[in-house]
């Protein structure tokens, strides 16, 4: 009676895995109800934008490309950023200023990682929250979390049965009627899976589904080939909207080995 056993043991995995992630699904549904109605009467800025799409990298993203837009920022395409102008219009414009330090060039990914920490991205994210149009920190790891452990319970369930079937020892119990025990749990956790993937999905995400509603309208709105318009894709679809090769590449290039790495005039830096 071996297989029993593991059988009770899939249904544990399988059952905590799926009450954890309807759990975690009913606190984020909570919290974007009671943000709802001031979301409805909120104006998205690109910054907020940015946010909602893809976090405080986003942010940090976008405030790089429209500094680099307006040539009071050099973003390189072997990685550097130089600053021209000193002087930033906002607190995240400062904050990336003040990430590249006091000798005006840093490399770009220290630069979006130290930005995107920045109190003025943290002041950005609480106020989405407080408008209910992103998802708190949270509710947001909850539901990944949980939505992983069910990921894994779905795979857990068939290696327990496979190991339920290859044990001897079941007796008079055929094998298609322990597979068939064993398909329930595996059931259960698929179903979870594909529930989760419709109606729970968008709060695993940065904005919640007010938020959502919003940046969709934002992205019918956006029609042209102005500045703003090329701001807002950025905002909503991060760094691979940007056209331009070698802007492109500044975001793309890969961190040198210790020792190798130069900056944009080709001295060399420090490692």
């Amino acid at each position: 009676m071996f297989w029993v056993l593991l059988l009770l043991l899939a249904w544990a995995v399988a059952g905590t895995a799926c009450t954890r992630l309807c759990l975690a699904a009913v606190h984020a549904a909570a919290t974007d109800v009671n943000g709802a109605p001031a979301a409805r009467r909120h104006d998205l800025t690109l910054y907020e934008a940015a946010f909602l799409s893809g976090g405080p990298r986003r942010v940090a993203d976008l405030t790089l490309v429209s500094m680099a837009r307006q040539r009071r920022l050099l973003l390189a395409h072997t990685g550097w950023a130089t600053v021209v102008d000193p002087r930033g219009r906002d607190e995240i414009e400062r904050s990336v200023i003040g990430a590249i330090g006091p000798g005006g060039q840093s490399r770009i990914a220290p630069v979006r990682d130290a930005a995107a920490a920045a109190d003025a991205v943290g002041s950005l994210a609480d106020r989405l929250v407080g408008a209910g149009l992103a998802v708190p920190d949270g509710p947001r790891r909850d539901i990944s979390s949980a939505i992983r452990q069910v990921r894994f319970a779905a795979l857990a369930v068939p290696v327990l049965g496979a190991v339920a079937l290859l044990t001897p020892g079941r007796d008079d119990m055929p094998g298609q009627l322990v597979a068939l025990w064993f398909a329930l749990p595996l059931i259960l956790t698929v179903s979870c899976l594909a529930i989760a993937r419709v109606e729970i999905s968008p709060y695993a995400q940065w904005a919640s589904p007010a938020g959502q509603r919003l940046l969709n309208s934002l992205a019918r709105r956006s029609r042209g080939s102005d500045d703003h318009t090329f701001l807002t894709a950025v905002a909503v679809r991060g760094v691979r909207a940007v056209g331009e090769p070698e802007l492109r590449a500044a975001f793309a290039h890969r961190d040198p080995a210790p020792g190798t790495d130069r900056r944009p005039d080709g001295t060399p830096g420090i490692a």
